[in-house]
């Protein structure tokens, strides 16, 4: 019976020592996302939650959670809960983690990378650069495990008023915008009307008339056909959004150290899917890569030319010159200069450098 009982409490004080990534695995992990699962930012996250489960035999079962449902609709509260620890996982864009991570109003400054002779490559800098590494310790600073970049797109205007071209045209429209000040700054400057809004109450605002447009990457958009309520479009490219996998810190270290390789393994390949999404088809520069990439991997969408399929919807498409979107520029260059101290002047040097080397 001394045996018995010696034993047992050898076994209780082992067990106080198993390593965190030997406990058992949660039955489901939960990811939050902002859109609809039919969105290239959706199908991206979905890939990942996929391509985890099938490496790992189904151990490790990621469910994704689309339009907001973890966060209730509050997109911008959607870091302090993985922060937290109510959700698990997350394929977030920077601008719903800015509010409590300043260093991610960096991509939403108003044609930071649109400026640049190739705002593709300028993005690919900054998030591959400096920038991104600095960018990547905010994040984990304040609590959430950074895994990699992916992509949403450049965020494109749309409306159901008239044909955009000049700023003049923006005045006393009703646009849509995240919860985000430098958003409501970037459109005060313009001459629109801002409205902050969660995306989840979007589309019935524009069904309603209670905004008059909004403005997104086109494979956000175009799927909730949001060519039913707005007429127009206007590529402008203003910002680019990258979406970032990240993880809550203690569900990371709850994983074997083969698990984390397979699902940080797993997360670059969902992120380059996405990035590939959101490119292709709009990116003129691209020279077939990204066809290539989906062909490569069983995934080409449907649509390979995004002016085509919106003409083809009943939307009038406007692509401005550089001369029109100078306009636009000059309005909103007081915004990035009040923002750059806000963001920091560390980082935003350093952005500016990893561009300059791309061109």
């Amino acid at each position: 019976m001394k045996k018995i009982v010696v034993l047992a409490l050898m076994g209780v004080c082992l067990s106080a020592f198993v390593s965190p990534a030997l406990a058992a695995y949660k039955d489901e992990y939960k990811l939050d996302i902002v859109p609809s699962l039919s969105t290239g930012w959706g199908m991206g996250a979905q890939y990942f939650a996929d391509l985890v489960k099938e490496r790992s035999d189904g151990k490790i079962n990621i469910k994704v959670y689309p339009n907001s449902q973890l966060a209730t609709g509050k997109q911008t509260s959607a870091f302090m809960l993985l922060r937290n620890g109510a959700i698990d996982f997350a394929c977030q864009s920077t601008i719903n983690y800015s509010p409590q991570i300043p260093e991610l109003n960096l991509f939403a400054l108003p044609f930071f990378m649109s400026g640049q002779p190739d705002r593709y490559k300028a993005l690919d800098a900054i998030t591959n650069g400096k920038a991104g590494e600095l960018i990547a310790k905010a994040i984990e600073d304040k609590g959430g495990k950074f895994l990699c970049f992916g992509e949403n797109g450049f965020r494109e205007m749309t409306n159901s008023k008239k044909e955009i071209r000049a700023p003049k045209d923006l005045e006393g429209v009703k646009m849509r915008v995240v919860g985000s000040p430098l958003f409501l700054d970037t459109f005060k400057a313009l001459g629109s009307n801002p409205v902050a809004m969660p995306w989840s109450d979007t589309i019935a605002a524009l069904q309603q008339g209670t905004i008059d447009g909004q403005e997104n990457p086109i494979n956000t958009f175009y799927p909730l056909k949001v060519h039913e309520y707005n007429k127009y479009v206007t590529n402008w490219h203003y910002m680019g959004d990258p979406t970032m996998f990240v993880v809550n810190p203690k569900i990371w270290i709850s994983f074997s150290s083969e698990d984390q390789e397979l699902i940080a393994k797993a997360a670059k390949e969902a992120a380059a899917y996405q990035i590939a999404l959101a490119r292709i088809g709009i990116d003129e520069n691209d020279g077939g890569k990204n066809l290539e990439y989906l062909k490569s991997i069983g995934k080409v969408p449907d649509v390979l030319d995004w002016d085509a399929e919106l003409k083809k919807v009943g939307m009038v498409v406007t692509n401005l010159t550089p001369e029109e979107t100078q306009a636009f520029v000059e309005l909103t260059k007081p915004v990035v200069e009040t923002w750059r101290k806000t963001i920091g002047e560390e980082l935003v040097k350093a952005a500016e450098e990893d561009m300059a080397a791309a061109r």
